[in-house]
């Protein structure tokens, strides 16, 4: 079956007013975006619900970022459940930044997923692997164990349907490098045939695969004509025009 083409626009901790947000989400709503393309954007948690007033409806936001527990003493945290109440439809999990700086576990992960999933969630669930991981030869070594940690903790195959799998090689964020087009289709190949073995054919056929890492308008539509390449998370250039243009990468 045919898998929706999805692009994600992580903002990060940028930009750093809000005027500047509106300028982006000016320029989106103004756009003429392929309507054959989910689109969601990721702007800093405290400025989710402004944008969610103001951005066009075809348009869906996610978090960043979300604890395993829906309430308690856990300051600076949101919860899933915080999330949906404020009508925030997904959230982004595993990113290689909250595993490298703030030392979250794939476990750790795996909790957190399980958690916004139950409170009605969509989750990007990112994995990737460091450069010298990918020079070592151990990059489905370690994509898998990322993976497993997650499978480990959903018994139920029904949660998949939720899921949105981010394939972010470390190496490619920010850098301005960026995976061929063959490597990244072998890494996603690699994480459907992953999904087959350890979840089921059906997820492994149906489960969105995207790529990050120094996505482009440059080379958006290069990367977009492999098979298993199902969309794109972008960060530095989701606050650009630009943007517009890998949104539309599948628009003849």
């Amino acid at each position: 079956m045919a898998r929706q083409f999805f692009v994600g626009g992580n903002f990060k901790m940028n930009p750093g007013s809000v005027e500047q947000k509106k300028n982006i989400i000016d320029i989106l709503n103004q756009a003429d975006l392929d309507p054959s393309t989910e689109v969601v954007i990721a702007p800093p948690a405290l400025y989710l619900i402004p944008l969610k007033g103001l951005v066009r409806k075809e348009i869906q936001l996610a978090a960043q970022n979300c604890y395993f527990k829906t309430s308690g003493a856990f300051t600076g945290e949101i919860s899933p459940t915080q999330l949906v109440d404020a009508g925030i439809p997904y959230v982004i999990l595993g990113h290689s930044e909250r595993r490298t700086l703030f030392h979250e576990t794939s476990e750790f992960v795996g909790n957190k997923t399980k958690a916004a999933l139950d409170a009605s969630l969509k989750v990007i669930l990112c994995v990737g692997e460091t450069l010298a991981e990918r020079e070592a030869r151990k990059t489905t070594e370690v994509v898998n164990a990322q993976l497993q940690a997650v499978v480990d903790i959903l018994k139920d195959t029904a949660y998949w349907s939720n899921i949105v799998i981010a394939y972010e090689p470390v190496w490619a964020i920010g850098t301005g490098k960026v995976a061929t087009a063959v490597q990244a289709q072998d890494a996603h190949a690699e994480i459907r045939q992953f999904l087959k073995t350890r979840v089921s054919e059906s997820v492994a056929e149906t489960t969105r695969v995207i790529y990050g890492g120094s996505v482009t308008a440059a080379n958006c539509k290069e990367l977009a004509t492999q098979p298993d390449v199902d969309g794109f998370l972008v960060g530095g250039a989701s606050l650009k025009p630009e943007f517009v243009n890998i949104i539309n990468a599948m628009k003849q």
